[in-house]
């Protein structure tokens, strides 16, 4: 069963709730498919299964920042023996390569590598962590981690909405336009057809009278 499809067997508040805390959870350090749960939830969103897409961004926004904060405030204490950790439990999530790469990301773009990992997987669960790890100032992941949850959140929440709606609309219109065309292909085959049936009679028409015997002329008296 797909996500989206589970998704409609659950209440509308229980998916604010599912979104939010996965979204939370991928946040502060834990490999979860947040960005496909959150793309689903918007979908269905669009498709008016009762699910409101403002608060359905709003949601996904807090669990963004928050889960954020608490990878931070862990990442802080723990330092690099949490990053040791991770890479124990989560080898292909946390190896010592991904790890290299987002400090590598972290040393080059400071705070904005919070800003912009939101909207990178593999970064995404890396920020908060690891930016606490690196005593980043609080400060300075705040804003970045605020900024980033609302325009990474509540932006695929707003994009996949409308496009969902765009194309719903779409398809409906589509449907009536494939009947047209499929009523017009119709006619026109079948005068195809008729045509091409009329010119083979006229052929054969004109066969049978060139195969025909002479009429002998009358005698003369």
């Amino acid at each position: 069963m797909h996500v989206q499809e589970w998704l409609e067997t659950v209440p509308a508040a229980a998916i604010y709730a599912l979104v939010g805390l996965v979204i939370a959870l991928e946040s502060l350090g834990i490999p979860l498919p947040g960005e496909i749960v959150l793309v689903s939830a918007a979908l269905l969103s669009s498709q008016h299964a009762g699910i409101n897409p403002v608060i359905l961004g709003a949601c996904a926004t807090a669990g963004a920042i928050v889960g954020d904060s608490i990878g931070y405030a862990i990442g802080r204490k723990g330092g690099r023996p949490l990053l040791a950790w991770l890479g124990a439990k989560f080898p292909r999530h946390f190896g010592e390569a991904h790890v290299a790469t987002a400090e590598r990301s972290f040393e080059k773009w400071g705070m904005w590598a919070v800003f912009f990992g939101r909207f990178i997987a593999l970064l995404r669960i890396f920020a908060g962590p690891l930016a606490g790890v690196l005593k980043m100032p609080y400060w300075k992941f705040l804003i970045a981690n605020v900024l980033g949850g609302i325009i990474w959140a509540g932006g695929t929440t707003a994009v996949v909405y409308y496009v969902g709606v765009v194309a719903e609309d779409w398809l409906k219109r589509f449907s009536y336009f494939g009947l047209v065309v499929a009523v017009l292909i119709g006619l026109a085959s079948m005068l195809v057809v008729r045509r091409k049936a009329k010119k083979a009679t006229a052929r054969h028409e004109a066969a049978e009278v060139a195969e025909a015997p002479p009429v002998p002329a009358p005698a003369a008296d």
